[in-house]
């Protein structure tokens, strides 16, 4: 049976999980979600309630660097897995600190108690650090830190892309600019119909 993907086009963590799923052709039946109106199958599919949600036979994998790894051990073709030890550790401040960082700047309504510049510095420190690491790539050739990292770099720098664009991380902007052009970006960011029940299979990628 075609595992099932649940998503939200603008998710960043959703897009993430799509990218992987791209790069191994691990075709899946996607149902984009609507944050604001979740469809009952896709609440008892996921234990949090949150996109991307993959539903593989019996198996619900929930988190997005989970099922980049599930869809990259199916198929690999691009080599996103052989990259060095400290990729994970990459990921892990973006997901971590940076991400944390990104939402206190992003939603700074929510953190009435906290200054978004203040915020924005932190996560700037993570990105001035990665502007350092990439020449074209994190490493020698495209990986899964890049592909993990990427969509989350993107949702900071449309806070204020101006301000963004400003900062002294030439090869940053330069990375994050050749994914927004690439034709993976633009295959992973087509518009899907919100999903429901009983609606035609919509395969991806």
């Amino acid at each position: 049976m075609t595992p099932i993907l649940y998503s939200f086009r603008r998710c960043p963590f959703a897009m993430r999980a799509r990218l992987a799923l791209a790069s191994s052709g691990q075709q899946v039946a996607l149902r984009e979600v609507v944050l604001r109106d979740k469809p009952e199958a896709f609440l008892a599919a996921s234990p949090t309630a949150t996109v991307p949600c993959l539903v593989c036979g019996g198996a619900v994998i929930d988190e997005s660097l989970d099922i980049m790894t599930w869809a990259l051990s199916q198929s690999d073709p691009e080599g996103w897995l052989q990259m060095p030890k400290d990729g994970w550790d990459w990921i892990a401040r973006a997901d971590g600190p940076f991400k944390t960082a990104l939402d206190r700047t992003k939603y700074a309504s929510r953190y009435p108690g906290l200054d978004p510049a203040m915020q924005r510095a932190l996560a700037g420190e993570y990105l001035a650090e990665l502007n350092q690491k990439i020449d074209q790539w994190i490493f020698e050739q495209p990986s899964l830190a890049d592909f993990a990292i990427l969509p989350f770099v993107r949702q900071f720098a449309f806070i204020d892309k101006a301000w963004f664009d400003a900062q002294p991380w030439p090869n940053l902007q330069a990375w994050l600019e050749s994914f927004l052009i690439s034709e993976r970006f633009l295959t992973i960011m087509s518009k899907y119909p919100r999903w429901a029940d009983g609606d035609e299979v919509v395969s991806f990628p």
